[in-house]
């Protein structure tokens, strides 16, 4: 293998005959041990200087070495290069041109940093010389010293903050996006950090951040409702968003085109994923982080909040050999953790588990995910094609969309696997029809469902503040039959500890629908899903979702209001 030029260099210094032997083996060790370039353990070692090592390299390469310290940078250069591009890689923005940018480096040899730069900037990147010491202190004094500048606080104290304390931050490869040398220490880096922070305290489900006309609003999707966090300085909006890009691996340089990505932070106790997306809006890019916390999977089907009777059913499903289980309900009604839940559950040596999704939203070990696009043709029915070739034992559809995927996924589950997948039906018998609609002959429906729940998620009433509340006169004759008499209602009155909302956490309301004989001798005959529903009720006991949800706030788990709001009456 040829030699490099800091090859060529460092054999010059240790063929010197300058140093003791002794010493040159303790700088090897150190170089071993901390996994640092050899030319800093030769630094830290005392061997030579920093000056010294940038003059042999200015020797060998001929780039000029510069006192930066006399260079007066004009702010624009800010916006060329971010701040947390130049702590990142440890250089100096020093002058723009039309063609390209002049930066002091204290190592030209970094090919990534410069490839990264020139991709950033779209110009040509012209590099001088300077210790890292130098470009440490003009870094501070030209983005500003972030040991005296402060993040905006939040409400919370910061000793509920140091819970979630983040170890490590990694991309989906593997590679590192956020290590812990100089650049933890910048001040929009601990910003973006503490609006995670504070998210996984409050237990959001998702983050927007919100370009307004004179500030970025931050708020928190809480129980399935926004609420307002924070009020940013508008000058610190596009800082923010590059920081959130870097993070996510996207193009810092885009910013007319949505873009998606993702990034995962390792906390002291768990891993959270975070799917990102950034959508060009009036006043600057509007990003939303969706949280997607594993560890609420590990809880399986069993905390999903299921009433006794529909726990049985859906675990008696999800045991046979083949056929197909469809999730349905509004977007954010929780099918996905519903699906994921089951798919921990099978999730076994024995079975080989393949999934198709828009996006992958969980990462699970063990299962062999695809990410479903459009855009080169990799659709939900072309990946479930690709599927069935790989002889696997459980599928997972992340959507039936269109009559294609419907009748690959039905026909699949015909032929000895177990699919699961969710469509957008109000209810459970609706999915048997909207599969017909779509094109797929009735005898095939049929053949094919196990069974179907719908969903919805409904919010919990907080323990904490809990108090007996009177329900209006005409509220109880037209909820009827339901209420036994002397039901004792209740709702949160509202205190600290649910952020006066009277909610804390939030629960399923499932309709199960198991598909049965007599339901697909109903099907086959033509029958509607108002039929299916009102035979499904009166012969077989099935609970709809507003039945499941009064139950619910009977129970003293909900109350009324929610019941009228994620459900209609029967």
């Amino acid at each position: 293998m040829a030699k490099t030029v800091k090859d060529t260099i460092l054999d010059g210094l240790v063929n010197s005959g300058k140093f003791p032997p002794k010493v040159l083996e303790e700088a090897r060790l150190l170089n071993q041990r901390e996994k640092i370039p050899f030319e800093k353990a030769l630094i830290k070692k005392g061997l030579i200087t920093e000056e010294d090592w940038l003059l042999l390299l200015v020797d060998e390469l001929g780039i000029p070495f510069v006192n930066i310290a006399r260079y007066k940078l004009t702010p624009y250069l800010q916006e060329i290069i971010p701040e947390s591009v130049a702590r990142q890689y440890k250089i100096v923005p020093l002058s723009d041109t039309q063609f390209s940018v002049t930066i002091a480096t204290s190592d030209p040899l970094n090919v990534y940093a410069l490839d990264d730069l020139k991709n950033i900037t779209g110009k040509r990147i012209d590099i001088v010389l300077n210790t890292e010491t130098e470009i440490m202190k003009k870094i501070d004094g030209f983005y500003g010293d972030p040991t005296k500048r402060d993040a905006p606080e939040f409400k919370a104290q910061d000793a509920a903050l140091e819970a979630f304390e983040i170890v490590s931050q990694k991309e989906e490869e593997g590679a590192s996006t956020d290590g812990s040398d100089e650049s933890d220490k910048a001040p929009i880096i601990r910003m973006v950090n503490l609006i995670l922070k504070e998210a996984l305290r409050q237990r959001a489900s998702d983050i927007h951040i919100e370009p307004m006309e004179t500030c970025v609003r931050v708020r928190y999707r809480i129980d399935g409702v926004l609420r307002d966090v924070l009020t940013i300085p508008k000058k610190n909006q596009n800082a923010m968003a590059t920081r959130i890009k870097i993070m996510s691996r996207l193009d810092i340089t885009v910013n007319q085109m949505p873009q998606d990505g993702r990034f995962k932070l390792t906390l002291k106790d768990k891993s959270v994923d975070f799917r990102v997306s950034i959508l060009p809006a009036t006043f600057g890019p509007k990003v939303v982080m969706r949280i997607l916390d594993r560890s609420k999977l590990a809880v399986g089907i069993d905390g999903l909040g299921l009433s006794p009777k529909a726990l049985t059913v859906i675990k008696d499903g999800i045991k046979k050999p083949f056929g197909m289980l469809l999730v349905t309900g509004p977007t954010g009604s929780g099918k996905s953790t519903t699906l994921y839940s089951i798919v921990n559950e099978l999730n076994t040596v024995e079975k080989n588990i393949i999934t198709v999704e828009d996006p992958v939203e969980y990462l699970l070990e063990g299962l062999t995910q695809i990410q479903a696009m459009p855009e080169i043709g990799l659709t939900f029915a072309e990946g479930l094609r690709s599927i069935l070739r790989q002889s696997p034992d459980i599928v997972m559809v992340g959507e039936i969309r269109d009559g294609e995927t419907a009748d690959i996924a039905i026909k699949a589950s015909l032929t000895g696997q177990l699919v699961l997948s969710t469509l957008h039906t109000n209810d459970a018998p609706g999915a048997l029809t909207r599969l017909v609609d779509m094109g797929v002959e009735p005898f095939l429906v049929a053949s094919s469902l196990v069974l179907v729940t719908a969903q919805r998620l409904c919010r919990k009433i907080c323990q904490h503040c809990k108090a007996e509340v009177k329900i209006e006169t005409d509220i109880l004759k037209r909820i009827g039959p339901l209420v036994p008499k002397g039901t004792v209602f209740y709702q949160g009155k509202g205190c600290e500890f649910c952020k006066n909302t009277g909610y804390n956490g939030r629960m399923s309301v499932t309709e199960v629908l198991e598909v049965d004989d007599d339901v697909r001798m109903m099907l086959l005959e033509g029958k509607t899903s108002d039929d299916i529903k009102k035979f499904a009720c009166e012969q077989k006991g099935m609970k709809t979702l507003y039945q499941d949800a009064m139950a619910k706030c009977i129970d003293g788990q909900t109350t009324m209001e929610e019941v009228f709001r994620i459900t209609s009456s029967d």
